[in-house]
C-alpha cells in the first residue's frame, strides 16, 4: 500500500489528535496493499466498512511504544477518512497502566509486561484486559559523540554506575576504570513512571526501581537526546529506535552480558545476542473493544501486515509472523490476563512463551 511516511512527534504529556484527511485516505486506499500478505481476520484497506468506521480511541503509556502507535494511529486514521480519531499519550508505562486501569483510555503502551499490583487495580475496577506483543527493542547504552575512551561496558559496570548505593559516591569516570579520565559523569535515563526505567534497574540493580537518584530524567526520550549530545562526559540509556534516529547526535555502546561485547543492532536485538537488554513491548487492550467495531479494527490492523510495516520503519524489530498470529487469534477470542507480567511471569523468547502456553490465559 502507497503511505505517506508519518512524522514522529513527541510532546512530553501531551495528546496528539491524529486526522486523517479524506484526499490522503482515498489515495492510499487506491494504491492497494501491495503484495502484503494478508492474514485471516485482518482489516482490508480498501474494504468500505474499514473506511466507514467511527469513533474514538484513547492511548496512553510508554514513550518507548509510541512511535508505533502513533505511526499505526496515522495509517488507520487515514483509511477510516479521519472518523477515527486517536489520541496517542506518553505518561510511561507505570502512568499509562494508571489510566487504563482508570477507565480513561482503552489501550496501553507498555515497554514491560504489567505488574501484579497493576493487575489488581484492573480488577478492583472491572477492567479486563487482553496482553499483545508488538515487537521487540533492545534497551541502547549511550555516550556523548566525542566519547573516544569508552566502547564497550559490561553488566556489572553498568551496576556501580546506576545501583542506589552509587548515589553520590561514584560520579567520576576514572572510578569505573583507573585508565578513564578523572571526570564528572552527567547521567541521563527515563523517568520512574517509565518501563524502560524499570526494565533496565531489574536488569542491571536486580531491582525493579532500584537506582541512584541523583540523574536527569525525563519521559521524554528527545530530552534525553538533547542532554547526552550536549555534555562531553554524559551516559544514558533509552530504547534503541531513539539511538537508531539519533545515530547521528550520539554513540552507542557495545555490553557485555558475559559472552563478549555485543553492538545492539537490529539482528542482534532479535537474535538475543544483544543480553540482557533485549525485552518484548507490549500493547495492552480492553477486552471490551473486540466488540467494539473501531477498536476491534485498529487493533487488527496494528498486528496486521500494515502495522509489521510500520514497527520496522519506526526503528524496532518484528516479531516472527506466528506471534502476530497468536495474537491475533487471542484478541478476536477475547482472551484475557497476562503470561509474561502479573505473579506468575513466564520467561523466554515471546514465540516459545505463547506457544507453550497456547493461547493467553493468566492471572487478570
Amino acid at each position: 500500500m502507497g503511505r505517506v511516511k508519518p512524522f514522529f512527534n513527541r510532546i512530553s504529556g501531551t495528546h496528539l489528535t491524529l486526522i486523517g484527511l479524506a484526499m490522503v485516505s482515498v489515495f492510499l486506499v487506491a494504491c492497494g496493499n501491495g503484495t502484503a500478505q494478508q492474514v485471516p481476520g485482518m482489516p482490508d484497506s480498501a474494504n468500505p466498512e474499514v473506511a466507514n468506521l467511527r469513533g474514538d480511541i484513547a492511548i496512553d503509556g510508554s514513550s518507548t511504544v509510541f512511535p508505533i502507535t502513533e505511526a499505526v494511529s496515522e495509517e488507520f486514521g487515514y483509511l477510516t477518512n479521519g472518523n477515527v480519531r486517536i489520541t496517542v499519550g506518553i505518561s510511561g508505562t507505570g502512568g499509562g497502566f494508571e489510566k487504563f486501569c482508570n477507565d480513561e483510555t482503552q489501550i496501553s503502551n507498555g515497554s514491560r509486561p504489567i505488574k501484579q499490583n497493576e493487575v489488581e487495580m484492573c480488577t478492583v475496577s472491572g477492567i479486563e484486559f487482553i496482553e499483545l506483543p508488538v515487537a521487540v527493542d533492545g534497551l541502547t547504552v549511550m555516550v556523548n559523540k566525542s566519547n573516544d575512551f569508552v566502547e564497550c561496558m559490561t553488566v556489572d559496570e553498568l551496576n556501580k554506575i546506576w545501583s542506589s548505593e552509587s548515589e553520590g559516591k561514584v560520579t567520576t569516570w576514572s572510578q569505573i576504570r583507573s585508565e578513564w579520565p578523572n571526570e564528572k559523569m552527567d547521567l541521563y535515563a527515563p523517568g520512574v513512571d517509565s518501563g524502560t526505567f524499570d526494565y533496565f534497574t531489574e536488569v542491571v540493580n536486580g531491582q525493579s526501581q532500584a537506582s541512584r537518584g541523583d540523574f536527569t530524567a525525563s519521559e521524554d526520550d528527545n530530552v534525553l537526546v538533547q542532554g547526552i549530545s550536549g555534555s562531553k562526559y554524559s551516559l544514558g540509556y533509552f530504547g534503541y529506535a531513539y539511538y537508531a534516529e539519533n545515530a547521528d547526535k550520539l554513540k552507542a555502546l557495545e555490553i557485555d552480558g558475559g559472552n563478549g561485547c555485543v553492538m545492539p543492532t537490529s539482528e542482534a536485538i532479535n537474535n538475543g545476542m544483544y543480553a540482557p537488554l533485549s525485552r518484548p513491548l507490549f500493547i495492552y487492550v480492553r477486552r471490551d473493544s473486540v466488540d467494539t467495531p473501531h477498536l476491534a479494527e485498529f487493533v487488527k490492523y496494528y498486528l496486521g501486515p500494515e502495522g509489521q510495516k510500520l514497527i520496522e520503519e519506526a526503528g524496532y524489530i518484528p516479531f516472527p509472523q506466528k506471534v502476530y498470529d497468536f495474537g491475533t487469534t487471542n484478541f478476536l477470542e477475547g482472551m484475557t490476563g497476562t503470561v509474561f507480567g502479573g505473579d506468575n511471569v513466564q520467561k523466554g523468547p515471546v514465540a516459545d512463551v505463547l506457544g507453550g502456553n497456547g493461547v493467553i490465559n493468566g492471572s487478570g
